[in-house]
């Protein structure tokens, strides 16, 4: 009787202890961070690179479905302050959310170690996170050939983005409409367009039009500065042209390229074609001066105006709204459509504080497979998007609005997974374009009236048939390589641009008979600069580029 009754006593024990052990397994996952287990386990997620609501993802419907998949959950939040000072708090304090996206502050990240090598953890558990890198796989690599973080976006194939989200030369629809549509190729012909409208029209809703204006605020100086080597027929490469036989870099803030676009606006500014607020405006202002329908012309990338161009279409003026074109000096082939680009100085990492790193790099292997890849980006079939008889992705006017309406794309994960997490881009393997915007179906589905106006004067079906397609640059872009904080190359590049916003203003102001002094004292002061240090620089970024670029 004793020993039954000891026996029963065993057994209790080892069922409690039994349970024991499954409970600690769904709150914390495997302590042996084997990662096997499908018990539930809620890792964090910290997001420094946009805003966006704290919460969990499997309170989304993407997020639950990924759940279910992995037994994973993240706990998501987002910068509210200043990161440098947030990412600081964490490396001083040695604790780190599981996943970091830490965005313009990497190099701090990377510098502490707070990231782990991630080689090995890809090569034992993510096949699929192979695949799709695996074109990469050297680029991916730092200088001591370890993989600290997952970039945005692992590339496939190419397609160009219907709508302009680079660089043009934006200009008022009623503009090319009064003036018969036409093919506007050159710089001159651009501003004699702008000129002889301004004439006509010096006013538009009581207010005064402006000729062209530019954005120079702060670190947004590019919108400026950049422009010369899209007018000369090259793509962003940032601070240099890059040779397309050579492949050497030149630094053109001080070459006649530079020097014919800041004379051309030192005339547009005699004539008063120019707005001299562009020099003190701050971004707020400027975006609220281009959807105010009183600019006639701009230079600027699409993505950093987008706001502006909403408002401008929600007004529903048509003739206020903008169309970009590919302006360059004398009619060059135009290079503003990105080429196929691998862009290694951002993205996400596991830190050392991750409890579990075999459990979140499979649930990354899990969510690059295509189907997910799908669900991340299109969402639901036949919810919103739906499939032809020839496999071709598209959306109803219905559709495209649902994943239009932020309550929607918060509840079903669409905001949440958008970016900032492992990713492809261009084409699935189906030859589907990865995200939605790009397919060109999707994008005809958002056109208004107006748009498929101009378009067809145009004899265009999206916006970028009017550009020219990219030429093959595997270095591209160059203002993606991270210079090293204290070396000759970073100290030029900053005394550069301090230069530079001394200058320009001062060039483009300066009455047309002093252009030329003015050049001069800014070419002295330019000469001072170690301007060699970039160019040696990039040009072993570019060298090591082709290299590692995946062969055609």
């Amino acid at each position: 009787m004793a020993k039954k009754f000891l026996s029963v006593v065993l057994m209790l024990i080892l069922l409690i202890a039994v349970a024991g052990c499954e409970k600690d397994k769904e709150t914390s996952g495997n302590a042996d961070g084997s990662g096997d287990s499908k018990d539930k386990v809620t890792f964090t997620y910290f997001n420094a690179a946009s805003p966006g609501k704290d919460g969990n993802t499997n309170e989304t419907t993407i997020g639950k479905i990924f759940e279910d998949q992995t037994g994973v959950n993240f706990k998501t939040e987002y910068l509210v302050g200043d990161i440098n000072t947030k990412i600081g708090t964490m490396i001083a304090s040695g604790k780190y959310p599981d996943v970091l996206v830490p965005d313009i502050a990497i190099d701090k990240v990377l510098d502490a170690g707070a990231f782990i090598d991630l080689t090995e953890l890809i090569e034992e558990h993510g096949p699929n996170i192979k695949k799709l890198y695996g074109p990469h796989w050297e680029q991916m690599k730092d200088k001591d050939g370890k993989i600290n973080f997952l970039p945005f976006a692992a590339k496939q194939g190419f397609i160009k983005d219907p709508n302009i989200m680079q660089g043009a030369f934006w200009i008022q629809r009623g503009i090319l409409k009064e003036a018969g549509y036409p093919k506007i190729k050159t710089l001159d012909e651009y501003f004699a367009l702008i000129e002889d409208y301004q004439k006509k029209h010096p006013e538009v809703n009581g207010a005064s039009t402006i000729g062209f204006t530019a954005l120079t605020y702060d670190w947004r100086f590019f919108a400026l500065s950049n422009v010369p080597n899209h007018l000369a027929g090259y793509p962003n490469d940032g601070e240099v042209i890059v040779d397309m036989k050579t492949h050497k870099t030149d630094v053109y803030a001080d070459n006649d390229i530079t020097k014919r676009y800041l004379q051309k606006l030192n005339d547009l500014n005699s004539k008063g074609l120019f707005d001299k607020e562009s020099f003190v405006a701050n971004y707020d202002e400027y975006l609220a001066k281009l959807a105010s329908g009183r600019v006639l012309g701009f230079f600027d990338y699409g993505w950093q105006v987008q706001q502006a161009l909403d408002n401008l279409k929600a007004a529903g003026n048509d003739d206020l709204r903008y169309m970009p074109l590919p302006i360059t000096f004398d009619g060059e082939k135009d290079q503003y459509i990105d080429p196929p680009a691998f862009i290694n100085n951002r993205g996400v990492g596991i830190t050392v504080s991750a409890k579990d790193p075999v459990r979140i790099i499979k649930y990354f292997d899990n969510m690059v497979k295509e189907e997910n890849q799908k669900l991340m980006f299109w969402g639901i079939k036949d919810e919103t998007y739906s499939v032809d008889d020839k496999g071709k992705f598209f959306q109803t006017k219905e559709q495209y609005a649902k994943t239009s309406d932020e309550d929607y794309r918060d509840k079903s994960g669409l905001n949440t997974f958008e970016y900032y997490w492992p990713m492809g881009d261009m084409l699935y393997s189906d030859g589907n374009a990865w995200v939605p915007g790009k397919q060109p179906e999707v994008a005809q589905v958002s056109y208004t009236d107006g748009d498929k106006a101009i378009l067809e004067a145009y004899g265009a079906k999206v916006f970028s048939d009017l550009f020219a397609d990219p030429d093959d640059r595997p270095w591209y872009p160059t203002w993606s390589a991270v210079i090293e904080q204290g070396s000759a190359a970073q100290i030029f590049g900053q005394r550069k641009t301090d230069l530079t916003k001394v200058y320009f203003p001062k060039l483009v102001l300066a009455k047309p008979g002093e252009f030329d002094k003015v050049w001069d004292e800014y070419i002295k002061e330019f000469n001072t600069l170690d301007a060699k240090a970039l160019e040696k620089f990039m040009d072993k970024v570019v060298e090591d580029r082709i290299k590692a670029a995946p062969k055609k």
